[in-house]
């Protein structure tokens, strides 16, 4: 009978853990919030540029990459990775609604990909541009 209340307990304790946590526990605006928060303590911040984002994604930087040779000029297309040639899903959140929903994934995602472009980590001004450029694109 103990084993019983066990399973059930066990049972119960996964379905409230599961129903806390929901697959995306933020929007594409959260997390542009939560840049916002970080690019605030920057001196002199006066807000995100969609037209700096779309700038800063399609020049090219270090090593003749930009973000646009994975993500493609349209990030509402399917991309492709420049050395492995894997499949990249849309960059954008108006054609993927998994983009833009965990604000770790989020920040290991631009760790990565800025240090793989610029050689260095992108600050939160960059971050908050490209996210609101991303933000701009429809399907």
């Amino acid at each position: 009978m103990s084993r019983v209340f066990l399973v059930f307990g066990l049972a119960v304790a996964v379905a409230a853990g599961l129903a806390a946590n929901p697959a995306f526990a933020e929007t594409p605006l959260e997390v542009l919030d939560a840049i916002k928060t970080e690019a605030s303590a920057t001196p002199g911040f006066q807000g995100f540029s969609a037209a700096h984002g779309e700038s800063f994604f399609k020049t090219k930087h270090n090593h003749n990459l930009s973000c646009s040779t994975c993500h493609t000029d349209n990030p509402a297309a399917q991309g492709k990775h420049s050395e492995t040639d894997k499949l990249i899903k849309p960059l954008a959140p108006a054609a993927n609604e998994e983009r833009f929903t965990d604000m770790k994934k989020v920040a290991k995602w631009f760790k990565r990909n800025c240090n793989d472009v610029l050689d260095r980590e992108c600050t939160a001004q960059e971050k908050g541009d490209v996210l609101s450029y991303l933000l701009t694109v429809k399907k």
